[in-house]
């Protein structure tokens, strides 16, 4: 059988990129290579995301660079899947003619037999029915990973039931459906044997796992999860504040592996704007929550998300959220401002904020961010951490020359991001070193990243730097 060239394009989330990475697996069984060009590819997928109207338009950009291409090869075919593909369906091949198949969220298993389908039958498809049933994508026996990769995704559930007024997600990924544990399990111990050393479990809200089906639950995952041998660290994403649990708190004292870092959106520190986006719970609430991981991990990272400018968000309302930020100190923000989507119940409140409001209040929040992070990062120096190294770091992939001091990069268990220096005289292979822990003094701290040295080598740097570390 001729191998075929397959281009996967990945917009948004960490489950795209598990989705992604998914479709790269079956195909593969199906005899395509994946490629880093679209130029001389035979297939061009496009995993979308919906959650912002910035990611819809890069989508639509995208597929607009397509047209001349398949004008040019006829033999090529073009696959949207995910959000927009299951928001959009038949409207996409409407207005993007050059578009083969939608494949919706739920539709990832059908992909090689879409493909042979229109094969056969040149016409375009839509397949974005919803299934209440989770089929397992990767067939037995096939490799986990085309290149040995240090952390990898496992997706735990799809979809969610919280319907907060602002979001989309259950009507492009559906209601909330659990994975069996042992399908969970076996696929992490293919990773692993594949040479991953850090596991992120992924799901819209992963505390409720298992709740419908009456399975484990997810601190039971975690617990079985954190006895597969070989596996260094497990991560988690997305936690829903009202379903944080003492026991998935309790975790982070009681399992080894459990990274040291939790991602908690709380979106807002009013209450008036958490009623209104259906959270289901109060600024007291989450509070609480924080004080109970602070008391089973003092040193817990906590990183958190923010929706600048909701409808009906009053100056108090926002100072709220300020104050909330001052009162937690998160290790970061990711932050947006509010614009309305489609299907989403917020679309349709009144008292909307002016786009400029909203502009400077998300930049107030920015500012106040950047320096609790800056003084955070100020307090880490001179503090040695473990970091599991990831690679070469982005400075170093920009040399042109590797003769000179190699920079490595990698994740505290906080997942803070740390660099590091070496000469070649103290033997230091970018080969070698990827997927170790080792142990790294922080010697500067910047607003996004640390920098530091192997603790093994920190004589000779501060010798070096005249016996000076500092902050930038």
């Amino acid at each position: 059988m001729k191998t075929k060239n397959v281009y996967i394009n990945t917009i948004g989330c960490q489950m795209n990129v598990y989705d992604s990475g998914q479709m790269a697996k079956v195909l593969k069984h199906k005899n395509y290579k994946s490629v880093d060009s679209f130029s001389n590819a035979d297939l061009i997928i496009v995993n979308t995301c919906a959650i912002r109207e910035k990611a819809v338009q890069k989508v639509y950009s995208f597929l607009g660079r397509l047209s001349a291409l398949k004008k040019k090869n006829t033999g090529l075919k073009v696959v949207v899947a995910g959000c927009v593909a299951q928001q959009q369906g038949a409207k996409l091949i409407k207005r993007f003619p050059q578009v083969d198949i939608v494949l919706g969220t739920h539709a990832i298993n059908q992909l090689p037999d879409l493909l042979q389908k229109i094969e056969e039958f040149p016409q375009s498809i839509v397949e974005n029915e919803f299934s209440e049933i989770i089929h397992e994508t990767v067939p037995s026996g096939i490799a986990m990973t085309q290149k040995r990769e240090v952390t990898g995704f496992v997706t735990i559930m799809r979809g969610c039931d919280n319907y907060c007024t602002y979001c989309v997600v259950p009507y492009v990924r559906g209601r909330e459906i659990s994975r069996k544990p042992e399908s969970i399990i076996n696929e992490i111990q293919m990773l692993v044997q594949s040479g991953v050393n850090e596991i992120t479990l992924l799901g819209q809200n992963v505390n409720s796992y298992g709740v419908k089906e009456g399975l484990t639950t997810f601190p039971e995952l975690l617990a079985m999860v954190n006895d597969i041998d070989g596996l260094e660290r497990i991560r988690f994403v997305t936690s829903h504040p009202k379903d944080l649990s003492d026991q998935l708190i309790e975790s982070f004292g009681g399992l080894n592996k459990v990274c040291n870092h939790i991602h908690l959106p709380v979106q807002s520190g009013s209450n008036h704007i958490l009623k209104k986006m259906n959270r289901k719970y109060t600024r007291e609430a989450y509070l609480e929550k924080i004080e109970k991981l602070r008391a089973v991990s003092s040193e817990i990272a906590i990183t958190t998300d923010f929706i600048v400018g909701f409808p009906g968000e009053t100056e108090q309302d926002f100072n709220a959220t300020i104050g909330l930020m001052e009162t937690v100190q998160f290790d970061s923000v990711f932050a947006f401002e509010y614009s309305d989507r489609p299907e989403a119940p917020a679309t349709r409140f009144s008292d909307k904020i002016n786009l400029e409001v909203k502009h400077h209040r998300l930049q107030c929040l920015f500012k106040l961010q950047k320096e609790i992070t800056r003084k955070m990062h100020h307090s880490l120096i001179g503090q040695a951490f473990s970091v599991l190294i990831e690679g070469a770091s982005k400075n170093q992939l920009k040399k042109i020359s590797t003769s000179a001091m190699v920079e490595l990069s990698g994740r505290t268990s906080e997942n803070r991001i740390v660099n590091f220096d070496g000469s070649p005289d103290w033997g230091i292979d970018i080969d070698s070193l990827k997927g170790q822990t080792v142990n790294v003094e922080i010697v500067k701290a910047f607003s996004n990243s640390l920098w530091g040295v192997l603790s093994e080598h920190l004589i000779e740097y501060l010798k070096s730097e005249g016996g000076h570390s500092h902050v930038a």
